[in-house]
Protein backbone atom coordinates (compact mmCIF):
# COMPACT_ATOMS: atom_id res chain seq x y z
CA UNK A 1 0.00 0.00 0.00
CA UNK A 2 1.55 3.47 -0.73
CA UNK A 3 1.93 6.28 1.33
CA UNK A 4 -0.86 8.36 -0.05
CA UNK A 5 -3.14 5.05 -0.29
CA UNK A 6 -2.40 4.78 3.99
CA UNK A 7 -3.28 8.30 4.88
CA UNK A 8 -6.62 7.74 2.72
CA UNK A 9 -7.51 4.93 4.90
CA UNK A 10 -6.64 6.17 8.02
CA UNK A 11 -8.34 9.41 7.57
CA UNK A 12 -11.68 7.62 6.52
CA UNK A 13 -10.92 5.68 9.42
CA UNK A 14 -10.91 9.02 11.64
CA UNK A 15 -13.69 10.46 10.02
CA UNK A 16 -15.97 7.37 10.48
CA UNK A 17 -15.18 7.31 14.37
CA UNK A 18 -15.68 10.83 15.03
CA UNK A 19 -19.30 11.31 15.56
CA UNK A 20 -21.57 13.62 13.58
CA UNK A 21 -21.88 17.38 15.15
CA UNK A 22 -25.30 17.08 16.73
CA UNK A 23 -27.62 19.68 14.93
CA UNK A 24 -29.68 22.30 16.67
CA UNK A 25 -32.64 24.41 16.44
CA UNK A 26 -33.42 27.73 18.45
CA UNK A 27 -37.37 27.35 19.99
CA UNK A 28 -39.43 30.23 21.55
CA UNK A 29 -41.83 29.09 24.02
CA UNK A 30 -44.24 30.21 25.78
CA UNK A 31 -43.95 30.85 29.13
CA UNK A 32 -46.49 29.19 30.73
CA UNK A 33 -44.87 25.82 29.12
CA UNK A 34 -41.23 26.57 31.04
CA UNK A 35 -40.73 23.46 32.65
CA UNK A 36 -42.26 20.49 30.58
CA UNK A 37 -40.66 22.31 27.40
CA UNK A 38 -37.38 21.60 29.40
CA UNK A 39 -37.79 18.10 30.15
CA UNK A 40 -39.19 17.66 26.13
CA UNK A 41 -35.97 19.06 25.09
CA UNK A 42 -33.78 16.52 27.18
CA UNK A 43 -35.37 13.45 26.00
CA UNK A 44 -35.24 14.97 22.52
CA UNK A 45 -31.51 15.57 22.88
CA UNK A 46 -31.37 11.68 25.15
CA UNK A 47 -33.13 10.08 21.99
CA UNK A 48 -31.40 12.05 18.80
CA UNK A 49 -28.41 13.69 20.21
CA UNK A 50 -29.48 17.27 18.45
CA UNK A 51 -30.28 19.84 21.00
CA UNK A 52 -33.31 22.39 21.12
CA UNK A 53 -32.62 25.34 22.82
CA UNK A 54 -35.31 26.92 24.67
CA UNK A 55 -36.24 30.91 24.93
CA UNK A 56 -39.11 31.70 26.96
CA UNK A 57 -41.63 34.50 27.27
CA UNK A 58 -45.10 35.36 26.96
CA UNK A 59 -46.39 34.46 23.02
CA UNK A 60 -47.10 38.46 22.35
CA UNK A 61 -43.79 39.13 23.41
CA UNK A 62 -41.86 36.48 21.57
CA UNK A 63 -44.23 37.04 18.58
CA UNK A 64 -43.14 40.55 18.17
CA UNK A 65 -39.84 39.65 17.68
CA UNK A 66 -40.34 37.37 15.25
CA UNK A 67 -41.83 39.89 13.16
CA UNK A 68 -38.59 41.91 14.16
CA UNK A 69 -36.57 39.88 12.55
CA UNK A 70 -35.62 37.39 15.78
CA UNK A 71 -34.35 34.14 14.39
CA UNK A 72 -36.55 31.64 16.27
CA UNK A 73 -37.17 28.45 14.07
CA UNK A 74 -40.23 27.01 15.67
CA UNK A 75 -42.63 28.45 17.72
CA UNK A 76 -44.24 27.11 21.05
CA UNK A 77 -47.16 29.70 21.79
CA UNK A 78 -49.63 29.27 24.34
CA UNK A 79 -52.46 30.03 21.72
CA UNK A 80 -53.65 28.99 18.26
CA UNK A 81 -54.23 32.60 17.02
CA UNK A 82 -50.75 33.79 16.49
CA UNK A 83 -49.58 30.75 14.81
CA UNK A 84 -51.94 30.93 12.28
CA UNK A 85 -51.32 34.25 12.05
CA UNK A 86 -47.84 33.91 11.43
CA UNK A 87 -49.04 31.20 8.54
CA UNK A 88 -50.50 34.20 6.65
CA UNK A 89 -48.20 36.64 7.49
CA UNK A 90 -45.35 34.03 5.59
CA UNK A 91 -43.61 34.12 8.12
CA UNK A 92 -44.10 29.77 9.46
CA UNK A 93 -44.71 27.47 6.95
CA UNK A 94 -48.00 26.59 5.59
CA UNK A 95 -49.37 23.02 7.38
CA UNK A 96 -46.94 23.19 10.03
CA UNK A 97 -49.26 24.03 12.65
CA UNK A 98 -50.77 21.74 15.39
CA UNK A 99 -52.21 21.74 18.84
CA UNK A 100 -49.65 20.10 21.13
CA UNK A 101 -51.27 20.85 24.33
CA UNK A 102 -54.69 22.19 26.36
CA UNK A 103 -53.62 24.47 28.96
CA UNK A 104 -56.05 25.08 32.01
CA UNK A 105 -56.44 28.12 34.15
CA UNK A 106 -56.42 28.27 38.24
CA UNK A 107 -57.35 30.86 40.33
CA UNK A 108 -53.76 30.00 43.06
CA UNK A 109 -53.17 31.53 46.33
CA UNK A 110 -49.81 30.91 48.48
CA UNK A 111 -52.25 30.78 51.56
CA UNK A 112 -54.15 27.31 52.51
CA UNK A 113 -58.01 27.51 52.08
CA UNK A 114 -57.85 31.35 50.42
CA UNK A 115 -58.87 29.86 47.56
CA UNK A 116 -61.41 27.97 47.17
CA UNK A 117 -63.80 28.32 44.31
CA UNK A 118 -65.76 31.38 42.26
CA UNK A 119 -67.26 32.59 45.41
CA UNK A 120 -63.18 33.84 46.31
CA UNK A 121 -63.23 36.12 44.06
CA UNK A 122 -66.82 37.93 45.44
CA UNK A 123 -65.09 38.17 48.53
CA UNK A 124 -64.90 42.41 49.17
CA UNK A 125 -61.71 41.84 51.20
CA UNK A 126 -60.08 40.06 48.49
CA UNK A 127 -56.23 41.96 47.84
CA UNK A 128 -54.39 42.05 44.67
CA UNK A 129 -54.89 39.78 42.15
CA UNK A 130 -52.54 38.90 39.65
CA UNK A 131 -52.88 37.86 36.12
CA UNK A 132 -50.91 37.95 33.12
CA UNK A 133 -51.16 40.71 30.34
CA UNK A 134 -54.49 40.18 28.19
CA UNK A 135 -53.06 41.69 25.47
CA UNK A 136 -49.98 39.91 25.25
CA UNK A 137 -50.22 36.42 26.77
CA UNK A 138 -53.36 34.30 26.53
CA UNK A 139 -54.01 32.75 29.52
CA UNK A 140 -54.33 36.85 31.37
CA UNK A 141 -56.96 36.72 27.96
CA UNK A 142 -58.42 33.63 29.98
CA UNK A 143 -58.78 35.18 33.26
CA UNK A 144 -60.73 38.41 32.32
CA UNK A 145 -63.00 36.47 30.42
CA UNK A 146 -63.47 34.31 33.55
CA UNK A 147 -63.67 36.97 35.78
CA UNK A 148 -66.58 38.96 33.37
CA UNK A 149 -68.55 35.51 32.84
CA UNK A 150 -68.55 35.30 36.87
CA UNK A 151 -69.47 38.80 37.22
CA UNK A 152 -66.96 39.88 38.89
CA UNK A 153 -64.36 42.24 36.75
CA UNK A 154 -65.77 45.84 37.18
CA UNK A 155 -65.30 45.13 41.19
CA UNK A 156 -61.61 43.50 40.64
CA UNK A 157 -60.37 45.41 37.57
CA UNK A 158 -58.88 47.62 40.33
CA UNK A 159 -56.78 45.24 42.14
CA UNK A 160 -55.76 43.59 39.32
CA UNK A 161 -51.77 43.33 39.04
CA UNK A 162 -50.28 42.36 35.50
CA UNK A 163 -47.16 40.24 34.53
CA UNK A 164 -45.88 40.30 31.46
CA UNK A 165 -45.87 36.74 31.29
CA UNK A 166 -47.88 33.76 33.30
CA UNK A 167 -44.75 33.09 35.04
CA UNK A 168 -44.40 36.94 36.20
CA UNK A 169 -47.82 36.55 37.39
CA UNK A 170 -46.80 33.47 39.08
CA UNK A 171 -43.97 35.48 41.31
CA UNK A 172 -46.40 37.69 41.87
CA UNK A 173 -48.43 35.53 44.22
CA UNK A 174 -45.49 32.77 44.81
CA UNK A 175 -43.34 35.99 47.04
CA UNK A 176 -46.65 37.12 48.53
CA UNK A 177 -47.07 40.06 46.66
CA UNK A 178 -50.65 39.56 45.30
CA UNK A 179 -52.96 37.42 47.48
CA UNK A 180 -54.45 35.59 44.88
CA UNK A 181 -53.73 34.94 40.70
CA UNK A 182 -54.90 33.47 37.89
CA UNK A 183 -51.91 30.96 36.70
CA UNK A 184 -51.51 28.06 34.87
CA UNK A 185 -52.32 24.50 36.18
CA UNK A 186 -48.66 23.47 35.24
CA UNK A 187 -46.85 25.33 37.48
CA UNK A 188 -48.44 24.37 40.22
CA UNK A 189 -48.39 20.75 39.32
CA UNK A 190 -46.49 18.47 42.25
CA UNK A 191 -47.23 21.40 44.53
CA UNK A 192 -49.59 20.84 47.11
CA UNK A 193 -49.01 23.98 49.41
CA UNK A 194 -51.39 26.67 49.12
CA UNK A 195 -54.68 26.69 47.82
CA UNK A 196 -56.46 26.72 44.10
CA UNK A 197 -59.66 26.56 42.37
CA UNK A 198 -59.52 25.19 38.87
CA UNK A 199 -61.45 26.83 36.69
CA UNK A 200 -63.83 24.97 34.46
CA UNK A 201 -63.48 24.93 30.67
CA UNK A 202 -66.32 26.78 30.10
CA UNK A 203 -65.81 29.46 32.01
CA UNK A 204 -63.31 31.00 29.09
CA UNK A 205 -62.23 29.88 25.42
CA UNK A 206 -60.17 27.03 25.38
CA UNK A 207 -56.60 27.60 25.87
CA UNK A 208 -54.82 25.69 22.50
CA UNK A 209 -51.57 25.76 22.71
CA UNK A 210 -50.18 25.11 19.30
CA UNK A 211 -46.79 24.86 17.61
CA UNK A 212 -45.85 26.17 14.30
CA UNK A 213 -42.35 25.56 12.00
CA UNK A 214 -41.61 29.37 11.28
CA UNK A 215 -40.03 30.15 7.77
CA UNK A 216 -36.30 30.71 9.74
CA UNK A 217 -36.06 27.06 10.21
CA UNK A 218 -37.72 25.70 6.95
CA UNK A 219 -34.76 23.70 6.18
CA UNK A 220 -33.92 22.84 9.27
CA UNK A 221 -34.07 19.32 9.78
CA UNK A 222 -33.68 19.74 13.58
CA UNK A 223 -36.28 21.90 14.00
CA UNK A 224 -38.52 19.19 12.29
CA UNK A 225 -37.31 16.68 13.74
CA UNK A 226 -38.48 18.47 17.36
CA UNK A 227 -41.66 19.17 16.15
CA UNK A 228 -42.14 15.42 15.38
CA UNK A 229 -40.56 14.94 18.72
CA UNK A 230 -43.40 17.22 20.20
CA UNK A 231 -46.02 14.77 18.50
CA UNK A 232 -44.57 11.60 20.19
CA UNK A 233 -46.03 9.52 23.28
CA UNK A 234 -43.54 10.11 25.01
CA UNK A 235 -43.79 13.89 24.45
CA UNK A 236 -47.53 13.51 25.45
CA UNK A 237 -47.01 11.42 28.50
CA UNK A 238 -44.46 14.30 29.64
CA UNK A 239 -47.32 16.99 29.06
CA UNK A 240 -49.94 15.26 30.60
CA UNK A 241 -47.82 15.12 33.44
CA UNK A 242 -47.78 19.05 33.95
CA UNK A 243 -51.68 19.34 33.74
CA UNK A 244 -52.12 19.40 30.06
CA UNK A 245 -54.35 17.95 28.17
CA UNK A 246 -52.30 16.43 25.05
CA UNK A 247 -53.38 16.59 21.72
CA UNK A 248 -50.00 13.77 21.22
Amino acid sequence: MTRFASFAALAAIVFLATPAAAGSTLVAVAANFTDPAREIAAAFADKTGDIAELSFGSTGSLYAQIGQGAPYEVLLAADDERPARAIEEGIAVEGSQFTYAIGTLVLYSADAGRATGPETLRDPEIGRIAIANPKTAPYGAAAVETMRKLGVYDALKGKIVEGSSIAQAFQFVSTGNAELGFVALSQITGNESGSRWVVPAEDHIPIRQDAVLLEAGSDNETAKAFLDFLKSPEAAAIIERYGYASQG
